[in-house]
């Protein structure tokens, strides 16, 4: 019988013993920079119609590593193995599905840092984000393994005279995955395992910025013993297979997470109808967010302050759930923005790698250029107190940016950068404030920091977003403890790490016999 699931426990870098490994892992990884993988369809290595090069967005210089495309081809046949796989997959036990997400997830703990050291230099991930993102991953493996394992049990129905009654879940068929970059180990990983340990098949297009940790994953799960066939390893370009996997009449679901406006094109196209297609596709959409952390008069602000620049610069801002706009009350205004724009000035900017550094890059130069073009629109929608430019440094570097005297309406306030800058904006009190929170199209994350008991219990009901913290940081769901996905634009409100969300993944028969 499984233990209880209990979240991986974050690496403590100030023991010596734990910074030691970490920096044995970075040098490791370090020398191992510029290593090529394949495809991987019915099991088999593949070359692809090319390759992704993948750099470290520190320097833009350094080859992390080379990565085979997949094209046209290459998804056709993948998702005709993956149906012939999906037949035998599906036919295992919910217990031995579980096994390999469980062995998935001992190697990854064996393997801990070495995967953190790749995250530093393909994604730009501090020790401590990259530290938090594996763990993540594991926590995804033990948890879902685990729910599985429980649905398999069955659901409770009334048994009508002279009648067997029963309802049970089983597997949709052969779906797409196409995870994000910015979380390049955890999200794959979530979204990949709930899929296939609930009996499916997928495609799984990794993000062309971070092909390999999606080679990583696909290499975990493998060795785990993934049958060949279950997952398909199709890394290439949204334009060139993307929409081919969300449109063709073969696939049975698009798990997707990412922008607003990928998610809605890729629900469009999942909504129309193909020649051959026998089903409704379902579509799983996390997208973007415009988080708010509201203060209050009544609310510790230096804890306010620290939650506000942990939640708006950890990754560079680069998370959905990312503090991007602080909405305070008029008469803590001041305190609180003077305890923020101390506690930024203080952030220590430099190569991840070091164990020192607080801020990393941006994840590529088009991010860089998208962030620098909210930097010159700063100046004419409020006063910028912190940062405001782009680093003087090689790689993709923006300075930690906060802007003051902010307009609700303004398009810092509005739209979802995706980068280090927060938009600090007054409010003449807590109704005022909650109105601004809820004045944007998103609706992920948000945090209230107040000691009002009333307030609290406000916020709990018309604070409008799908993950609500009191008196805490907007980042940092822990899998298990906070089921996570958003409202309104902010997506389908999947609601990852939680009871729920392998239904997602499965749909249930009811067989009534007569007696």
């Amino acid at each position: 019988m499984l233990a209880p699931f209990v979240n991986e426990p974050p690496r403590d870098f100030s023991a010596p013993d734990q910074r030691a490994a970490m920096e044995r892992a970075v040098a490791m990884v370090a020398g191992r920079l510029g290593e090529s993988r394949p495809l991987l369809i019915n099991g088999q290595a593949m070359s692809g119609v090319g390759e992704i090069i993948s750099t470290d967005p520190a320097d833009n210089q350094t080859v992390v590593a080379r990565v085979a495309k997949a094209g046209p081809a290459e998804v056709e046949q993948a998702l005709l193995g993956a149906w012939d796989a999906f037949r035998a997959w599906q036919a295992w036990s919910a217990t031995a599905r579980a096994q390999v997400l469980l062995r998935a997830g001992a190697i990854m703990r064996r393997r801990r840092d070495e995967l953190s050291a790749w995250e530093i230099f393909e994604a730009g991930k501090t020790w401590g984000e990259a530290d938090g993102d594996v763990t993540e991953a594991i926590d995804f493996l033990e948890y879902y393994a685990r729910q599985m394992i429980r649905l398999d049990q069955g659901v409770e129905v009334t048994q009508l005279p002279g009648e067997g009654d029963e309802a049970f879940y089983q597997a949709l068929g052969v779906g797409v995955v196409i995870p994000p970059w910015n979380f390049p180990l955890a999200i794959p990983t979530g979204m990949v395992s709930a899929a296939v340990v609930a009996g499916n098949a997928v495609l799984f297009k990794p993000a062309s910025t971070t092909p390999m940790l999606g080679a990583l994953l696909v290499e975990i799960l493998t060795a785990a013993g993934l049958p060949p066939g279950v997952v398909q390893f199709l890394p290439g370009a949204g334009g060139a297979i993307g929409d081919l996997m969300v449109s063709h009449p073969k696939v049975r679901f698009i798990s997707f997470t990412g922008s607003k406006e990928v998610g809605l094109r890729i629900i469009e196209l999942a909504a129309h109808h193909q020649v051959g297609q026998r089903w409704v596709k379902r579509v799983v959409a996390e997208m973007g967010g415009k988080d708010a952390i509201v203060v209050d008069e009544t609310a510790d602000w230096a804890l306010a302050a620290d939650g506000i620049v942990a939640s708006a610069f950890g990754f560079q801002g680069q998370k959905c759930s990312a503090c991007s706009r602080a909405i305070i009350v008029d008469s803590v205004y001041d305190q609180v923005v003077g305890a923020v724009v101390k506690r930024t000035k203080a952030l220590v900017m430099g190569h991840p790698k070091e164990a020192s550094v607080q801020v990393g890059p941006v994840i590529d130069a088009r991010a860089k250029d998208k962030v620098a073009s909210y930097l010159s629109l700063a100046p004419t929608e409020g006063t910028v107190v912190v940062g405001g430019k782009v680093a003087d440094r090689p790689g993709n570097y923006i300075q930690p940016t906060v802007v003051v005297d902010v307009s609700p309406e303004a398009r810092l306030a509005q739209e979802e950068i995706f980068g280090p800058v927060l938009t600090v904006i007054r409010a003449k009190d807590f109704d005022h404030a909650l109105e601004i929170a809820n004045g944007t199209e998103y609706g992920l994350t948000g945090s209230l920091y107040s000691q009002d008991r009333s307030r609290i219990t406000r916020a709990r009901t018309e604070f409008q977003v799908g993950n609500l913290y009191i008196n805490r940081k907007c980042t940092g769901a822990m899998v298990g403890a906070h089921p996570f996905g958003g409202f309104n634009m902010s997506g389908t409100d999947s609601k990852t790490g939680s009871p729920d969300y392998l239904l997602l993944f499965l749909e249930m028969k009811s067989v009534a016999e007569k007696f």
